[in-house]
């Protein structure tokens, strides 16, 4: 079991575009063995206390293996809408859970 913690920044503005990223992309983690557990929106708001800036999502996702993430990463879909990814996104902090 792999499991991934991603904290999404986005950039200003492109909300709508990383929102059609998502829908697009998500929908495929089920055919490599994938969950996708939590996907959490976040505001600055609900920020107590720390030393990192709010994300605007934050996304808990497990695959059954390394292999199994590896396809899914590589999918010709998910590769296909990329430029969504790289127009909308900031940055993303991952942490990877073996």
């Amino acid at each position: 079991m792999v499991t991934i913690t991603q904290f999404v920044y986005i950039k200003e503005g492109k909300g709508d575009i990383f929102q059609q990223f998502e829908s697009l992309v998500l929908p495929l983690i089920p055919q490599y063995n994938g969950k996708l557990l939590l996907r959490l929106r976040t505001s600055p708001e609900q920020l107590i206390e720390g030393e990192l800036e709010a994300p605007y999502e934050v996304h808990l996702v497990s695959f059954e293996s390394e292999a199994d993430l590896a396809a899914y990463m590589g999918d010709q879909t998910r590769e296909q809408y990329l430029y969504l990814k790289e127009d909308s996104v900031l940055k993303v902090l991952t942490v990877k859970q073996p």
